[in-house]
């Protein structure tokens, strides 16, 4: 997987002496070639397969900044009542409200905007957007976040489909006096994590790449579903769900949010790879931290840590600034984990490398 601009073998060959050292110098992505030349990537998570094209397009047709590209981008499944893990159509709490999340991060200006617990509006990742563009703030959470949101001219609506309210239903009809602690649903960890689990979880990321060398992210979702009212997972959390710093790259993450803050996960991988990973490395690195927690948790949740691996799935993406990109989960069989990508090439899937991985 090579760089229109720097090959993995070229970039890594220069910095050879500055690894030896156990880092990157201070300011050593500035010496990258000049991107002037490069392509526009985009690198999202599986459901993201028409947000990446649309993100690309933004930024090379409509010249959008990245940041605003991957916000349009997310924008579609935001409203796409298939995807139940992410507004429009999302799997509610407890009670049975969409309760939404989401971020957005501007590389250039280093500034970020956050939702968290936002009800009636489809588009969180949009007011994310304009907390960052019209605040000096970073997070706004619940009925002040809704107000703002309503300021900005946004449209409240029900955001629940027949398909959620007939889940919640379900879920309503079996659920356990107290199903809180993990594993939500007595899933075996072995098992695939879909959208047929009784507690899935889901969300969008889009990390982008402009010719320029600008990135920008955006991470959204509807969190777990039948959460505790309130609750708010890693998606607007800054250096969790989402970040990216305009000198090195940008990263996200999807799965189980509590893992991804807990560990700083989308943080510590754009910080490798200012070190010199490769995107892929990167994410397995964090990945591997994730699992060095929470094996250190399951003294007090045992399901956290399940037949010599974690009990959860969570996958990280990231771009770096020249150009490469990949991606990583947790548990999978080869062939099966997928993210998105959209570069010259096309929009299409890739492989996520994996970190535990199964028995085919």
């Amino acid at each position: 997987m090579e760089s229109s601009r720097v090959t993995r073998r070229s970039f890594l060959g220069a910095s050879g002496a500055a690894l030896a050292a156990g880092a990157l110098p201070r300011g050593a992505f500035a010496s990258l070639p000049s991107p002037a030349d490069a392509d526009c990537i985009a690198v999202s998570s599986a459901n993201g397969i028409g947000a990446v094209a649309t993100a690309r397009a933004a930024v090379l047709e409509r010249r959008l900044r990245p940041v605003s590209a991957a916000v349009q981008g997310v924008a579609q499944v935001e409203a796409d009542p298939k995807d139940t893990s992410v507004g429009y159509g999302g799997l509610p709490n407890e009670d049975g409200v969409i309760q939404l999340d989401s971020a957005c991060m501007d590389g250039p200006r280093h500034n970020a905007g956050a939702v968290g617990s936002l009800e009636g509006i489809m588009h969180p990742a949009q007011v994310a957007e304009c907390v960052m563009d019209r605040t000096d703030h970073v997070l706004l959470v619940g009925p002040g976040a809704k107000r703002f949101a309503l300021e900005q001219g946004f449209i409240e609506q029900d955001l629940s489909t027949e398909t959620s309210r007939k889940a919640w239903r379900e879920w309503q009809a079996t659920r356990k006096e107290d199903d809180r602690l993990w594993p939500l649903n007595g899933a075996d960890p072995d098992a695939p994590w879909t959208l047929d689990e009784k507690r899935p979880w889901g969300t969008i990321h889009c990390s982008v790449l402009a010719p320029n060398g600008d990135l920008g992210c955006c991470t959204t979702t509807s969190g777990l579903a039948w959460k505790i009212p309130g609750r708010v997972g890693d998606s607007p959390l800054i250096g969790c769900g989402l970040y990216c710093d305009n000198t090195v790259g940008s990263a996200g993450a999807t799965g189980r949010g509590e893992a991804a803050i807990l560990s700083g996960g989308s943080w510590l991988i754009v910080e490798r790879m200012r070190m010199g990973d490769d995107p892929t490395e990167a994410c397995l690195h964090a990945l591997r931290r994730v699992s060095e927690q929470a094996q250190r948790a399951a003294a007090w949740q045992p399901a956290l840590w399940a037949k010599d691996k974690p009990g959860f799935g969570l996958t990280f993406y990231a771009v770096r600034k020249d150009g490469l990109f990949g991606s990583a989960t947790m548990i999978g069989r080869r062939g099966g984990p997928k993210f998105s990508v959209a570069d010259a090439g096309g929009a299409r899937h890739e492989e996520c490398a994996i970190l535990y991985e199964l028995p085919a």
